[in-house]
């Protein structure tokens, strides 16, 4: 909070100076000069206090417009990661004209709200590739979870993968080794075998190359999504995705 206060301290001190700067030169105030200009700037905010707010708003706004075009350069920079992996799941229409990109945790609240809507997107919209990339980042549950998806993906393939990654978002209570064997019996897959593949070197690369690339790319939190050239950091409605789509295919 202080450094915020701060910079929008800073920010307002610019602001002041910048309007004045045609008028005088401000390195060549005397020390008098400087305090009796300091004394100025304190009486006009105490006269004008709604200057304060329209500073934090130009502030915020500048901030806002700044960490969006950052986003935008991390996205184009590690692209191939991001797209074309090698590993990362990828459904919907390979094909597509948009790709949906979206970093997962099991355990996520937010994730769960999003699967939702992912889902209603894809089956309303036959023209996006959706590409999944575990993010585990919300404790050993979801490490758990996220081995359990990876390994069935590793062992059976794509289709195995997202009946897994369904069942995992439906999942109440936590990913127990028996939680996660009455999942594979379900889907009439060897539990034995998933459960000793979680523990193998090959998981925890996949996981690991994830896990480095969100570090790259500045992702904290999940859902992170990544739609063709944009990053969106956080959960996202059904409507607010479907207006992106529209947008980008102009």
């Amino acid at each position: 909070m202080l450094v915020k206060v701060l910079r929008i301290c800073v920010t307002l001190w610019a602001l002041f100076a910048a309007s004045i700067a045609s008028a005088a030169d401000l390195s060549d105030l005397s020390e008098a000069e400087r305090k009796a200009f300091g004394e100025e700037v304190k009486r006009y905010l105490m006269e004008n206090p709604e200057v304060i707010f329209e500073a934090v708003d130009a502030f915020k706004a500048q901030q806002a417009a700044s960490e969006v075009q950052n986003d935008f350069a991390l996205v184009q920079q590690y692209s191939a990661a991001l797209f074309d992996d090698g590993f990362s799941y990828q459904g919907g229409n390979l094909e597509g004209d948009i790709t949906l990109v979206e970093f997962i945790d099991y355990r996520c609240g937010y994730c769960k709200k999003a699967f939702q809507d992912v889902s209603q997107l894809l089956k309303a919209d036959g023209n996006i590739r959706l590409i999944l990339k575990e993010l585990p980042i919300l404790g050993e549950a979801s490490v758990a979870a996220a081995r359990y998806a990876v390994a069935v993906k590793q062992l059976y393939g794509a289709d195995a993968y997202k009946r897994v990654h369904d069942a995992l978002f439906g999942l109440r209570g936590q990913p127990t080794p028996a939680a996660l064997n009455k999942i594979s019996r379900k889907l009439d897959l060897d539990a034995d075998k998933i459960l000793e593949h979680m523990a193998s070197n090959d998981v925890a690369e996949e996981l690991s190359k994830t896990a480095a690339l969100a570090q790259r790319m500045k992702i904290s939190g999940t859902p992170t999504f990544v739609m063709q050239d944009e990053m969106l950091r956080g959960y996202l409605p059904l409507e607010s995705m479907q207006a992106m789509l529209r947008d980008k295919r102009g």
